[in-house]
């Protein structure tokens, strides 16, 4: 979580309503707004670290004292079957992970089509982004050790090396992302960009290079 104070509350309120029994941590990485107000008396556990997405997500990681890890983006809304989907995938033995399909939160048509087609896109690679809902054993993941400690593309990396572990579970549920990034910057650029930056990534360059390119929204 940084600077979250907008969206931080629905997430938590859809995932302890989805999950009752989970443990929910959150880890705060310096916010400057009122997201630590906004989370307190919502999640299990509140935790700081150093600013960076893979760091704050190990760190909470490491905290957790459940089998199965499950990563939810601050702007990212569970549905009600959450809990029950992770259960059903995991009761698999092969499968070591998955992620959830995705919507995004405008109900235009190309908003809805863009949604569907990253979807597809994860679906036929295997593959996830961060706003996917990304779970894991934990045992699979101490075996990963986490995430890189990298500054952009940390879900890539994570997805493309989770592969080589097991069956990774590709679940129609869908979470609700924000398109803030999408509707500040423009739909079209945004794709492309996100694109090239994937691209790149998967070529060699440097993440610190790209994350010169590719700033937080909120």
């Amino acid at each position: 979580m940084l600077n979250e104070e907008r969206a931080i509350g629905s997430t938590l309120e859809a995932v302890r309503a989805a999950a009752p029994d989970a443990e929910i941590i959150v880890v705060d990485g310096g916010s400057a707004d009122h997201s630590v107000a906004a989370v307190r008396n919502r999640c299990d556990l509140l935790l700081s670290s150093p600013r960076g997405r893979a760091r704050q997500m190990n760190t909470g990681a490491a905290a957790a004292r459940g089998d199965a890890l499950v990563f939810v983006h601050a702007d990212t809304i569970v549905p009600s079957s959450f809990a029950h989907n992770i259960d059903a995938a995991l009761a698999n033995s092969a499968t070591v992970g998955g992620r959830f399909d995705l919507v995004l939160d405008d109900p235009t048509l190309l908003y809805r089509i863009l949604g569907r087609l990253i979807s597809i896109r994860s679906r036929w690679m295997r593959s996830a982004t961060g706003d996917q809902a990304i779970f894991v054993r934990r045992e699979t993941f101490q075996r990963m050790l986490g995430f890189a400690d990298i500054e952009l593309c940390e879900d890539v990396d994570f997805a493309r090396r989770l592969r080589r572990y097991g069956r990774v579970a590709c679940l129609r549920s869908t979470v609700t992302t924000s398109a803030r990034r999408w509707r500040k910057d423009g739909l079209l650029r945004t794709v492309l960009r996100m694109w090239l930056v994937k691209a790149l990534f998967l070529l060699g360059v440097p993440p610190h290079w790209l994350k010169r390119h590719y700033a937080d929204t909120r």
